[in-house]
């Protein structure tokens, strides 16, 4: 566990990050989001010790970051940054190997190391060992700094916009590779971004932050559907239909569709953990040239068809309704809690 407590970095009269405290579970992936100069990367770096916190303290596995030599702590936390921080004079191979060399690990399980986590990012050993970061790809330059914060396996990563530097196509793909690789299972992480859409779609929770302080600690489906002030609330607002049907799982909008008899042959290809931004980008029109007609600004998804196979309301008709009839359920239930502990 990470265990940040009254943390406070100051510049002077500046104060960077003001009294912050959270924890973070172990395998537990963490983000900090914010707009510019909110604190969230001086926050970060304070974990591994590249800042040095003026107040407050920092706890791993209950100890105090600041008994180990800086060294030796980040041995142990891998850190993936925005342009990869690759060495251009180290081969990709040099490059992953630079921590296990420190560890002094034996030459034989460092080259084995090497080609597992090549083949894991998708870049083939024979073909890119020997080739230096400049005759990579953006893409391929993240994907080998990812592979060398996991090099050594360790149980922290801390990660600063690593996907920010990257085109919106590549960045995409790289998020849904990160976001599946099995090496990071039951890693603790910690993710600095500025863009909510990754940030709710890679984080179990979300620490929101202006002027260096928290304003609210939550998991997505929190801060987006119950804002505790009005920075939160504004913060999300412009995306916030897409975020909504983003951190809203396809199972909890289920029992509100309006067909419940009928056979919802594309829903149902889904996992219920899909979100409804995922179902509704993602259904395709099925094969029946009869049903293929749809209103002025709907998508031709077909949502729910009959045992014929006949279009009886389309994904948007039958998923749309279902969505605002959860949140006014939520909303109530919520409330009439609230109303009951006060009352």
């Amino acid at each position: 566990m990470i265990e940040v407590i009254a943390l406070t970095k100051t510049y002077g009269e500046t104060a960077a990050v003001q009294n912050v405290s959270f924890q973070i579970a172990p395998g537990e992936t963490f983000g900090l989001i914010g707009t510019s100069g909110c604190g969230k990367t001086t926050t970060l770096k304070m974990l591994n010790r590249l800042v040095e916190p003026t107040a407050g303290y920092i706890l791993i596995q209950g100890e105090d970051i600041r008994r180990p030599p800086p060294e030796r702590l980040r041995q142990g936390i891998g850190y993936v940054v925005q342009n990869s921080g690759l060495f251009p004079h180290y081969t990709v191979a040099e490059n992953i190997a630079v921590v296990p060399r420190l560890l002094k690990w034996q030459e034989t399980r460092i080259q084995a190391r090497i080609r597992e986590l090549m083949q894991l990012i998708k870049l083939d050993p024979d073909q890119f060992a020997q080739r230096h970061p400049q005759e990579l790809s953006g893409g391929q330059q993240q994907r080998v700094g990812l592979a060398r914060a996991l090099a050594a396996d360790p149980p922290i990563i801390l990660l600063d916009e690593p996907f920010g530097a990257l085109d919106q196509i590549t960045r995409r793909e790289i998020q849904q590779e990160f976001k599946h690789l099995e090496s990071l299972l039951n890693k603790t992480m910690v993710l600095v971004t500025h863009d909510v859409f990754e940030a709710v779609e890679l984080c179990d929770r979300l620490c929101l932050m202006d002027g260096g302080i928290v304003q609210q600690l939550g998991s997505p489906q929190e801060l987006i559907f119950e804002p505790q002030n009005e920075f939160v609330r504004r913060f999300f607002q412009a995306n916030r239909f897409q975020l909504e049907l983003k951190v809203t799982p396809l199972q909890d909008v289920i029992p509100w569709l309006p067909v419940q008899e009928a056979e919802d042959v594309s829903i149902r290809n889904y996992p219920g953990t899909s979100s409804l931004l995922e179902v509704l980008e993602n259904l395709e029109v099925l094969e029946n040239p009869e049903n293929k007609t749809q209103a002025p600004g709907q998508s031709p998804l077909i949502g729910i068809t009959d045992a014929q196979g006949n279009c009886l309301i389309t994904a948007w008709e039958a998923l749309l309704p279902a969505f605002h009839h959860f949140k006014q359920d939520k909303f109530k239930a919520k409330v009439s809690s609230q109303v009951s502990n006060h009352g």
